[in-house]
């Protein structure tokens, strides 16, 4: 497991505005945190390199690009073997319906984020590129019918890690 890296307010109050709008300058983002441009970039910089901020993404909205059914896989490989895994998860990746692919303990070996044109593309999928795999033993369907984000990830509180 990956060491947790030690972040001050500063750094902390960086994440939160970053993870609301990762397009913020930094000029505005020093302005918000009170430091100034190039401490701000020398610390944005360096939570980078220590591999706590991995990238920036651009989200879309599935519906308008014709995918407006989303749907939850609930996926059992047989054997759950690592020869199996590295592949299944690459194909599994591969697929232009995939969002999200995790990897589980528990009765289902993994649960995959899809979206899809609607019921027939979902059908269509999961027969054609889930149960038509020799690995799969089964899987398991559920629609979402609505999706919210969360707040930004920060890493708990003194209180939270001491209890």
């Amino acid at each position: 497991m990956a060491e947790s890296v030690v972040l001050d307010p500063v750094d902390l109050h960086l994440l939160r505005l970053l993870q609301n709008d990762a397009r913020t300058t930094y000029r505005d983002l020093a302005a918000q945190v009170g430091v100034a441009p190039s401490t701000c970039l020398d610390r944005v910089t360096r939570l980078r390199r220590a591999g706590v901020i991995l990238g920036h993404q651009l989200r879309l909205d599935p519906a308008k690009l014709g995918r407006g059914l989303e749907a939850l896989l609930s996926v059992q490989v047989r054997p759950h073997r690592r020869e199996l895994v590295g592949p299944f998860v690459e194909r599994i990746r591969a697929l232009p319906e995939s969002r999200t692919v995790f990897h589980l303990t528990g009765p289902d070996d993994y649960l995959v984020q899809v979206a899809v044109a609607d019921m027939a593309d979902l059908q269509r999928l999961v027969l054609d590129e889930f149960t038509s795999q020799r690995e799969v033993a089964r899987v398991e369907t559920r629609l979402i019918f609505q999706q919210w984000d969360c707040g930004p990830l920060l890493p708990p509180s003194p209180s939270a890690q001491s209890k």
